[in-house]
């Protein structure tokens, strides 16, 4: 069993037992909660699609830890004009265990 679920801006695909970094979320290490916005759930050979969401799904997830991203580095520059620029960016994520899918 897998679903597709949006969280923040991005959407992944779970299933019980992974371990996805997302955005950093407003919660506190170590406590759970819910993600409502579901979009899709497969299940062997049957497939839900929501419009644009499940109503019946609740996945109950667990914040592991918050980390950060790999470097990403920007560099311009504009030949012959003396002209360059570098900067650097790292994202703030959290570690997301998924703990449930719950099926009514």
């Amino acid at each position: 069993m897998y679903a597709i679920v949006e969280v923040g801006s991005s959407q992944y695909k779970i299933s019980e037992g992974d371990t996805i970094n997302v955005d950093r979320l407003d919660q506190d290490t170590g406590k759970s909660f819910k993600i409502d916005k579901v979009l899709l759930l497969a299940s062997g050979n049957k497939v839900e699609v929501g419009q644009p969401y499940l109503k019946d799904v609740k996945i109950t997830a667990k914040i592991v830890s918050e980390l950060r991203g790999p470097k990403v580095t920007a560099f311009k520059y504009r030949r012959r004009k003396d002209s360059r620029k570098k900067t650097g960016h790292r994202q703030d994520l959290s570690a997301v265990n998924i703990t449930k899918i719950e099926t009514k």
